[in-house]
């Protein structure tokens, strides 16, 4: 039988309802059926198959720890809004486009796109706003493509040098990705420090040199000839994390930090060896390039780049729970109760 859709062309019958994730207040996440929006002539409707779980992020948000008021992405048209309750948010969905507007090529239905949209069912955009997904990748490997666009901005913005020695802090998903693309690189030393066992056990898989639980990383800053690491990441959420960061680089030592910490202060220790050992402390955040990259550099090209980066991680072993998406309250639950409890969560959809 053939349907169709108001303003499109879709060769199958259009879904009844759609549904959509809303943070509604801290701590507190609701599923919500929907109804499935009409593409404009000029837009496409994707079906989501799978989207990622951000356990840095969202995790601010359904704490309640993030900034009231700010805006949730300018750079992304899907997020809008503002971060204030009730809000949907996400940014990293996979589907297929199950119905085209009456403008839009049909070559585009039934591709599998990547979309930087919230936890939805089903959502309407240009195509211009979608990625199409590679055939060599699954629909929960794309889904992690922020991950890998993020690591690749730090990695750019870290600048790691021949014979460097390299910290990350935090071994997350944003962490390990990041390690994974640290690991290409001809280093004297990659390390990475996690207070979590079988997340140091990844990093040594993904090209860490060693692991080190926090108090062991109090030795980086003391070793090596000049003493103390080249460049650090700051990965881990935790602002308390930043003094250990700057502790564990040298004189000239390089600091970036890419986690957000939403309302949690970050009262850093400036007192001491920081000014005289002239440590260069610096922001990465993966909406915007850093201005003296934008002459060769544009977010496509970078888009490309993390493609790449994501065929050379084991992205199946990163995953550790798939939740369906009417479920998704136990999915935060869960990310909730520490880091020992999951690494990357998937939402499926069916």
């Amino acid at each position: 039988m053939t349907g169709s859709v108001e303003g499109g062309r879709s060769g199958v019958d259009p879904p009844a309802s759609g549904r959509s994730l809303y943070f509604a207040g801290p701590r507190t996440v609701r599923v919500e059926g929907e109804a499935v929006p009409d593409p404009a002539p000029d837009e496409v409707l994707v079906e989501a198959r799978v989207s990622a779980v951000s356990s840095g992020t969202e995790l601010l948000i359904y704490r309640g720890e993030m900034p009231r008021g700010l805006a949730a992405d300018e750079t992304i048209d899907a997020l809008d809004g503002d971060l204030t309750y009730p809000l949907k948010y996400g940014y990293a969905t996979v589907g297929d486009v199950v119905a085209v507007g009456a403008a839009v090529d049909d070559a585009w239905h039934g591709r599998t796109v990547f979309a930087f949209n919230p936890h939805e069912s089903h959502f309407t955009a240009e195509p211009t706003e979608l990625v199409p997904v590679p055939e060599d990748l699954s629909p929960s490997t794309a889904a992690l493509l922020p991950t890998a666009e993020t690591a690749t901005t730090l990695v750019m913005d870290g600048r790691p040098r021949v014979g460097e020695r390299v910290v990350v802090f935090g071994a997350g998903m944003v962490g390990l990705v990041t390690t994974s693309v640290l690991a290409a690189f001809p280093l004297e030393r990659l390390t990475v420090v996690e207070p979590v066992a079988h997340r140091r056990e990844m990093a040594a898989t993904l090209g860490a040199d060693e692991t080190l639980t926090p108090a062991e990383a109090a030795q980086v800053g003391k070793r090596g000839d000049p003493p103390g690491a080249d460049l650090a990441y700051e990965l881990s959420g935790r602002p308390s994390t930043l003094d250990d960061t700057i502790d564990a680089v040298g004189y000239d030592g390089r600091v970036v930090v890419g986690s957000w910490y939403g309302r949690k202060r970050a009262e850093t220790d400036l007192g001491g060896f920081f000014h005289r050992n002239r440590i260069d402390i610096s922001s990465s955040q993966v909406s915007t390039l850093a201005p003296d990259l934008r002459g060769r550099w544009t977010k496509e090209r970078r888009l490309d780049v993390a493609w790449e980066r994501l065929r050379d991680v084991a992205t199946e072993e990163l995953v550790t729970h798939r939740i369906a998406f009417e479920n998704a309250s136990e999915a935060y639950r869960l990310l909730d109760g520490g880091p020992e409890n999951a690494l990357q969560v998937l939402l499926t959809y069916e």
